[in-house]
C-alpha cells in the first residue's frame, strides 16, 4: 500500500482504537498490522504527536511479561477529533467512490 494512504489512516485507526479501550504501543501496533501493512517505528512518532497535541493521555500499568507497559487512553478532545476524521473519511471515500466507479452523489 501507498506510504501516503497509510500516514493519512494511521491517525483515526489509532484514535478509533482508542475510543473503544486503552492500549499500549505494541498493541496498537499488532491490531492495525492486521490490516494495513506497517512497523512499530511508523506509530511511535505518532503517538507522541497526537499526545503532545491532547488527544490521548499515558498511564503505567505493571505487566506480568516483563517492565510496566506505557498505555494510551484517548481524551474528550481526541474524541471531538476522532469524529472529524471519521466524518472527512467518509466524505473523501465516497468522492473516490464516485470517481472510480461512477455515478452521481445524488444517486
Amino acid at each position: 500500500m501507498n506510504i501516503q494512504f497509510k500516514k493519512g489512516v494511521l491517525e483515526l485507526c489509532v484514535l478509533s482504537m482508542l475510543e473503544q479501550k486503552d492500549c499500549y504501543g505494541y498493541e496498537l501496533v499488532e491490531e492495525i498490522s492486521k490490516n494495513i501493512d506497517m512497523s512499530d517505528g511508523t506509530i511511535y512518532p505518532l503517538l507522541r504527536r497526537l499526545k503532545d497535541e491532547g488527544y490521548f493521555t499515558t498511564y503505567l500499568q505493571e505487566s506480568q511479561e516483563g517492565p510496566p507497559r506505557k498505555y494510551y487512553k484517548i481524551t474528550d478532545e481526541g474524541r471531538r477529533i476522532k469524529g472529524e476524521l471519521v466524518s472527512e473519511w467518509t466524505e473523501f471515500v465516497n468522492g473516490v467512490n464516485i470517481i472510480i466507479y461512477g455515478g452521481d452523489r445524488d444517486e
